[in-house]
């Protein structure tokens, strides 16, 4: 895989997967590549899901709701030393940018895979990050930096630094919540008040900031990767404009249409705000980037990224094993290590109906069947069948397509969604399909209200099924996703043969297997 070397030298042999779903599957994935013993979480409404089954050691830590189990750093503490693991690697989401989890992590003598403790708590403060990239020279948007005071007269001050339309934006928190648009001064302080009761239920923190609304814009983010000496690598970037109420719909890298210029600011731009923060470990810098090309600085996501799949495909490498490597004191090789080829594209399949207004689904998969083929990589929570709990987030996998240019990349990956058969929960794939065919994506004509107005007829019910009557006819026929059994172990000692079928060292790049 892109010449990484073997796993001689790590100062762990087991890592505990504080996570659940495709990111578990995803890492438990690499740490058997590796060599490595794998150790596995489970709440009860997933005893029996893939990741418990495909671990070497899985551990109960309790009932379903998420503050009871995956967001309980003492019971993920303690599952880890009852199994002797010497790291933990949190995925994405639940724990992942938590310096009190990282703290805890730290002081039972575990590795924590992400940035330190010092970092996260260091960088928690949306606020205080935006100020120390700033003075570092990163472009930022306009807005004061500081939170909005209380009361109509500090909303209007706000205001006359970012002007009109702007962005309300919780300062605790996240994924769209306690965010709010204002187009006009009528709207200010109604707005304020919905986004700080969101804010505050959601986060316990009601603080707002405010920024100026930059439309239209992509979302474009920078892959990085520091280590302990100060090294900061840009691992390219990616596309992430097609949103659905600030949640990512469809990812791709390289970000298509992007002058290079553009594209040299963007990456001096997130090594500059990783070196501002003194960053540690994989993460994300976010950018919006207007008509014009210039970009401003968003955010720093401290963690790896639902999306880092393309960037993997692209340039031939497992973010997830760097993460392990800079954990554990290794040095990143010299730039121009890693270089991109072709071109990829990730879409989201979720259990949701997006005919009514995308409600989540849960409840049995009773056939579940993924596509494969050149070009083609599926990330997957569920194998063959499964349950789908309420609890948690609706994503079943993510669809990779991998071409030597965007166009055969987003060909491999319609053909690939239309290879996709879920019964038993509606997903979004007819959805994903009609974007991915849509003209104006298609030609790049790209910014985050992409979808604001095409939804009614990107959501219509689908006209047929034959598709996905057909496929899973195909699938019963041939015997696809039973390649390598798919018996289930004891939940306690490890789960069936390992499924090289879907391994990142197994999937194809354009017509190629990779070696």
């Amino acid at each position: 895989m892109g010449g990484l070397s073997a796993v001689a030298g790590l100062p762990f042999r087991t890592v505990l997967v504080a996570n659940r779903g495709e990111i578990a599957v995803r890492v438990i994935r690499t740490l058997r590549r590796l060599g490595l013993r794998s150790v596995a979480v489970w709440s009860d409404a997933d005893r029996g899901a893939r990741h418990v089954l495909e671990a070497d050691v899985a551990v109960r830590i309790g009932p379903p709701p998420p503050r009871d189990s995956y967001l309980c750093v003492a019971a993920v503490v303690e599952a880890a030393r009852r199994t002797g693991a010497q790291a933990v690697h949190p995925g994405y989401g639940f724990l992942s940018e938590r310096h009190d989890f990282a703290k805890a992590c730290e002081d039972a003598g575990l590795v924590f895979v992400g940035p330190p403790a010092s970092v996260l708590e260091g960088s928690n403060d949306k606020l205080a990050v935006k100020a120390k990239v700033a003075a570092a020279g990163v472009p930022v948007i306009p807005g004061p930096l500081g939170a909005v005071g209380e009361g109509e007269p500090a909303l209007r001050a706000a205001a006359a630094q970012t002007g009109y339309p702007l962005l309300l934006k919780a300062i605790g928190g996240g994924g769209g919540r306690g965010m709010r648009v204002v187009a006009r001064p009528d709207d200010l302080v109604g707005a304020a008040e919905s986004a700080r009761r969101e804010a505050g239920g959601a986060f316990g923190d009601a603080r707002l900031y405010a920024e100026a609304l930059v439309r239209p814009a992509r979302h474009v983010e920078v892959q990085i990767l520091a280590d302990a000496t100060g090294a900061v690598r840009v691992v390219g970037d990616r596309d992430c404009s097609v949103q659905r109420r600030h949640q990512k719909v469809l990812e791709e890298a390289p970000a298509p249409d992007l002058s290079e210029a553009t594209r040299r600011t963007l990456h001096r731009a997130a090594v500059d705000a990783a070196r501002a923060l003194g960053y540690r470990n994989a993460g994300t810098v976010e950018f919006l980037v207007d008509a014009a090309g210039r970009p401003s600085f968003l955010e720093v996501n401290r963690r790896l990224q639902v999306e880092h799949p393309v960037t993997e495909a692209v340039f031939g490498l497992d973010l997830v094993e760097w993460q392990l490597r800079v954990a554990a004191g290794e040095a990143l090789p010299p730039e121009g290590t890693w270089v991109a080829r072709g071109h990829a594209v990730e879409a989201r399949v979720c259990a949701e109906d997006p005919s009514r207004g995308f409600l989540p689904a849960s409840g049995p998969i009773a056939r579940l069947v993924t596509p494969e083929g050149p070009g083609v990589r599926v990330d997957a929570g569920w194998k063959d069948a499964g349950e789908v709990p309420s609890e948690y987030d609706s994503l079943l996998m993510k669809v990779v397509a991998h071409g030597e240019t965007r166009e055969a990349a987003l060909a491999r990956l319609d053909r690939a969604l239309a290879d996709t058969a879920v019964l038993g929960v509606p997903t979004n794939v007819a959805f994903l399909r009609r974007v991915v065919a849509d003209p104006d994506f298609r030609g790049v004509r790209l910014s985050t209200d992409f979808l604001d107005g095409r939804l009614d007829a990107l959501t219509a019910p689908p006209e047929a099924t034959a598709d996905v009557l057909l496929a899973v006819a195909a699938a019963d026929l041939l015997g696809v996703g039973r390649r390598s059994g798919a018996g289930a172990g004891p939940v306690a000692t490890g789960g069936p043969a390992y499924d090289p079928w879907r391994t990142l060292a197994g999937f194809r790049l354009a017509d190629e297997e990779v070696p």
